[in-house]
Order: C-alpha cells, then sequence, then structure tokens
C-alpha cells in the first residue's frame, strides 16, 4: 500500500490506514471482554462503543509500540485497556456535565439514567484493571494506576471550578492535564516500554503524549465557541452552559474592558446559554480564539520536538501527524 505522506509526516487517513490491522485486532478485543452475563451493561457498553469515534488513545499506544519495533497481542491488550479507561471516563463525565448529546447522539445518561451509567462506568474500569493485570507486568500497572487517580484528581479539580469567573489559564491547564493529557501520555509512554525502550526514550514519548493532550483539548475548547452543533456532535455552547472555564474565555475576560469582562463573569457564573451572541462577539473582539489556536499549535509543536532525533519511520511520521490533526480539526 502506498502511504499519502509528506516526507515527514502523515495526514489522518494514512495514519489510520497504517494503524488499521492493529486497529481492527483491538476492536475486536474489546467487543469480546466487554461481554457480561448482566444484560444491561452489554446494551449499555455497546452503545458506547457503537458510537464511534477515532480510538485516538489507544491508537497512541500502538503507533508508539510501533515507532520503536514492536506489535502484538500485547500491545492490542494494552491499548483495548487505555481505550476502556476513556470509556468509563466518558459515561462518568456525561453525568456530571448533565450532558445529553456526545458525537452527534444521545449520552447513555441521557437514555438510561445517571445511575446506569456511573456504574457501567465502573465496570469498565473495572474490566480495564482485569485485563491490565493479565499482562503481568508491574511497572504497566504502575503508570495506569497512577494515572487513572491523576484523572479522578482532574474531575474533582474541574468541579471546583465550574461557574467560577476567577479561573486563570495555569488553573485552567491543570485541569487539562490531569483530565485530558495524562492518558495520552501514559499511552504512548506505555507503548515505547512494550517496545523494551529505556527510560530515556520512555520519558520522551510520555513528553509527547502530554503536549499532544494540551494541544488537543484546547483545540477542542476553541471548537465550542468557533464550530456548529452538526459538525461537532454537540451542543455549541456546552461549555458555558456547564459553567467550564475554558481558555477562549477565559482570555476574554482578562482582556476586555470592565463592563464586558463583568458581562462574561456573569454570563459563566449563571451558565447562561442565551448570552452565547455577546460571549461570542466578546471573545472575537479579544482575538481570544486566535490567541488560543496559538497555544494549541504551541503545544502541537512541543509533540513533534519531542520525537526529534528518534529514528524515522512512517509510524513516527504518523504520530507527529496526529499533533498537526489534533489542532486542525473540525470535530
Amino acid at each position: 500500500m502506498k502511504l499519502n505522506m509528506t516526507p515527514n509526516t502523515l495526514d489522518l487517513p494514512a495514519i489510520q490506514a497504517l494503524a488499521k490491522p492493529d486497529m481492527d485486532a483491538v476492536d475486536q478485543l474489546i467487543r469480546s471482554r466487554l461481554a457480561s452475563d448482566v444484560v444491561l451493561i452489554n446494551q449499555v457498553a455497546e452503545y458506547i462503543i457503537s458510537a464511534g469515534g477515532k480510538r485516538l488513545r489507544p491508537m497512541l499506544l500502538l503507533l508508539a509500540a510501533a515507532a520503536r519495533g514492536h506489535r502484538g497481542a500485547d500491545a492490542h491488550q494494552l491499548a483495548a485497556v487505555v481505550e476502556f479507561i476513556h470509556t468509563s471516563t466518558l459515561l462518568h463525565d456525561d453525568v456530571v456535565d448533565e450532558s445529553d448529546l456526545r458525537r452527534g447522539r444521545r449520552t447513555a445518561n441521557a437514555v438510561w439514567g445517571n445511575a446506569t451509567s456511573v456504574l457501567v462506568g465502573d465496570f469498565l474500569y473495572s474490566r480495564s484493571f482485569q485485563l491490565m493485570v493479565e499482562l503481568d507486568r508491574m511497572p504497566i500497572m504502575q503508570v495506569l494506576a497512577d494515572t487513572t487517580n491523576r484523572i479522578a484528581e482532574g474531575e474533582v479539580l474541574q468541579l471546583l471550578h465550574v461557574h467560577n469567573p476567577d479561573t486563570d489559564e495555569p488553573a485552567y491547564l491543570r485541569v487539562i492535564e490531569r483530565k485530558t493529557a495524562v492518558l495520552f501520555a501514559a499511552a504512548t509512554r506505555l507503548g515505547a516500554y512494550l517496545a523494551g525502550a529505556d527510560e530515556v526514550i520512555q520519558q520522551r514519548f510520555f513528553d509527547y503524549g502530554m503536549a499532544l493532550g494540551y494541544a488537543f483539548q484546547i483545540a477542542d475548547d476553541v471548537l465550542d465557541y468557533a464550530s456548529d452543533a452538526e459538525t461537532l456532535g454537540k451542543n455549541l455552547g456546552d461549555d458555558l452552559a456547564e459553567g467550564k472555564a475554558t481558555l477562549p474565555l477565559i482570555h476574554a475576560i482578562r482582556h476586555s474592558d470592565a463592563a464586558t469582562a463583568q458581562s462574561l463573569r456573569k454570563a459563566l457564573e449563571t451558565g447562561d446559554k442565551q448570552a452565547m451572541p455577546a460571549v461570542l462577539e466578546a471573545i472575537r473582539a479579544c482575538g481570544s480564539l486566535d490567541y488560543s489556536e496559538q497555544q494549541a499549535q504551541h503545544y502541537a509543536q512541543q509533540a513533534k520536538e519531542a520525537l526529534a532525533g528518534l529514528p524515522e519511520n512512517d509510524y513516527l511520521a504518523a504520530l507527529r501527524g496526529l499533533a498537526d490533526y489534533a489542532v486542525a480539526r473540525r470535530n
């Protein structure tokens, strides 16, 4: 197969084609290991898994491992672990955020209720640890135990900043680190670990994943103010309605005149979605979208720099390509 590629970077279709054989194996494993004799678990889990998405986190693990010369069943199983952890956090997030739309479909909590979503999320967490223990490698368990703990901290940290107009950029970045970036970083570090990389190389892949996570989440937060519901697959303005102080709004509050800043603060405090047109106008007037996009680009560049000097192959080019994709996507 001839890959559509530039000398140093693959585009998303080429990345997906490159990863497809391994991703197909991961998908098969995910479906086989979701099985439970509790029918409701099967129904909710299948609903979530079949919702689609690009399976970015397990793909990162597979690409990182292959970039160092390793492919195989253990990588497939560990990629499934990462996807189970991620999916469980989605179930919990949608309950906490009271979301009713994700990837263009009703959320599980909108269909089955909050209690079911939380409990099936717990099932996926525990199933991920069953798969992890089967690999019987203490460094893997240590990394993922620490990662899931950090993710839980991130959820609580974000809750502390809900409807808080005093949230600043460093506080916002601390939430991103725990909620998003740590799982990206764990995936890429563990891929390198499976390939037998030493601690120095593992750290470089970890740094890549961490920077990519920042870039991905900042770009995602920009889309909530710059996209549309049909393209985005969720309700536009949900971040404002949920009282989430993301970078475009944080920047606008800081750089607006006093009267505008006060109205933005009030919109965030009350979660007033009706204020969205005025909020959008203020964000654009302050150049807050441009600023946020620049920050996302900055982290994407950091991600690529973390891989500099490593032996070149298509898988490394794919990882660089995902950094570009993270900030160029529209959903």
